[in-house]
């Protein structure tokens, strides 16, 4: 595990840009898992802005989702996979059907969860997994008590989650849906290279558990201590709880120039 800390939400957005830059260039066809919420939006704008000023293309590459919401109709603003469609997926030139997300509306969801999982595999698993992290260190909805080990299947979420993503439903927690497909702890942990980024003071306790903590169902988010590459993006606020956040500094700041993230 790498911890960055940088400045600013758009320093880290720079940061993960190149790494999905170098991946596209060395490997043009790469398989990316796509985050929702806040805090891939500014590397969504960046991985944009780098398109259509031709440094990059996405033409060749796949994609598939973390999550989506049980229930929500299919052209409700907030289903997630209209979410990336709006803020990636429509800004980029990713080819028909190249994005891929779970399900939510399955009349089966037990298989389509499975089905997910194996369409992933079918794809040759994940390059690039772009990860966010909530308050209480889920990442996807992998919520506090998740299995370290789970798959892609149905969660429902705890009450904090519906209050934190009620900002996205005009602030009504009653218009959240409480049930989510969400690709599993096992399943993140497949994919080749995480990156994960976490902004705001909201988010220090959870990244010092992630990160400092021992690893805990009670903080999902520990899993990526065992990940061979994994990369942590912070700014200053949301490192604000780290012991080491002086070492990791210095680490980042004496890095070789051969060595990217």
């Amino acid at each position: 595990m790498e911890v960055v800390i940088l400045q600013s939400g758009e320093e880290i957005a720079s940061l993960a840009a190149d790494c999905v830059d170098r991946l596209l260039s060395a490997k043009p066809s790469a398989v990316f898992g796509l985050a929702t919420g806040s805090s891939p939006l500014a590397l969504y704008d960046e991985l944009a802005r780098r398109y259509q000023a031709g440094r990059l293309s996405f033409s060749q590459a796949r994609a598939f989702m973390l999550d989506e919401y049980v229930g929500l109709p299919d052209d409700h603003p907030e289903r997630y996979r209209n979410v990336i469609e709006r803020e990636f997926g429509s800004r980029v030139d990713f080819g028909p059907g190249a994005v891929q997300g779970p399900d939510g509306n399955a009349i089966d969801l037990v298989a389509a969860c499975e089905a997910y999982d194996n369409a992933i595999h079918t794809a040759g698993g994940i390059d690039l997994q772009v990860l966010g992290l909530g308050s209480d260190g889920h990442i996807a909805f992998n919520e506090p008590g998740s299995s370290l080990a789970s798959r892609t299947r149905v969660k429902t979420l705890t009450r904090q989650t519906v209050a934190d993503n009620a900002r996205f439903f005009g602030g009504d927690q009653s218009k959240v849906p409480h049930h989510v497909v969400t690709q599993g702890l096992g399943t993140i942990m497949e994919a080749r290279h995480l990156v994960l980024m976490a902004l705001g003071k909201t988010k220090a306790e959870a990244v010092h558990q992630m990160v400092e903590g021992g690893v805990s169902s009670m903080w999902p988010a520990s899993i990526i201590q065992f990940h061979p590459h994994a990369s942590i993006l912070l700014d200053t606020e949301a490192a604000s709880r780290l012991q080491l956040a002086s070492y990791f500094r210095q680490v980042y700041a004496g890095k070789p120039d051969w060595q990217t993230l």
